[in-house]
């Protein structure tokens, strides 16, 4: 007697769904049969988002962030902002949070990634060329790097770090500030994340 199983349109848009990052082959299934439970009505409206979404949404070719054929780039074609300070982050997505912070108006560089050799990741497959012409083209005076603090960030500042000291201009190059998280107590803090809180310490 044969197995029951869903029928292969369902089985096609669960395997595309497990594609997506964080989620599982549970979550996949979940979600597809909730789509399908609520029909055209919902699966209408989110197919044709995401293809239009596929079609307009563009990289900027300069900083990385998302962008698009009509409007350009909200970062590269904004006004008002300070071109002298670049911050180099990995993804996309990781501008978002600082921009909304309100604390940084300057240019961003998207990596795609971080030096990864577990993963396959080298120097030559992240937007690292890229970053050094624009550099060169620009008037920089500081380059903040705001990367992951695990192995494979601190890998890619150091190899920044190396790389940008050869590009010949006067260029401060800085990270972040790490350390106790606000509300934080020492007793949940890391020896790591102590140390470099102490590293990082202000005046009063």
């Amino acid at each position: 007697m044969a197995q029951v199983d869903y029928p292969e349109p369902v089985k096609v848009l669960i395997a595309q769904l497990k594609r997506l990052p964080g989620v599982g082959p549970k979550s996949a299934e979940r979600i597809a049969v909730w789509l399908m439970q609520r029909g055209r009505e919902m699966t209408g409206p989110f197919s044709e988002a995401l293809e239009k979404a596929g079609e307009l949404v563009l990289e900027c070719g300069t900083c990385g962030f998302f962008a698009t054929a009509e409007k350009g780039c909200a970062i590269c074609d904004g006004l008002g902002r300070d071109d002298s300070v670049m911050c180099v982050v990995e993804q996309p997505t990781d501008i978002l949070p600082l921009e909304r912070s309100g604390a940084f108006r300057g240019q961003y560089h998207a990596l795609r990634g971080k030096i990864s050799p577990l993963d396959n990741v080298g120097p030559e497959d992240l937007r690292i060329g890229e970053l050094v012409a624009r550099l060169k083209r620009g008037s920089y005076s500081e380059l903040i790097l705001a990367l992951s603090a695990d192995v494979e960030g601190e890998a890619t500042s150091n190899y920044l770090v190396e790389v940008l000291g050869q590009v010949g201009k006067e260029l401060k190059i800085t990270r972040l500030a790490q350390g106790i998280s606000v509300g934080g107590g020492l007793e949940s803090v890391d020896e790591l994340t102590l140390f470099r809180a102490l590293e990082g310490r202000v005046g009063m």
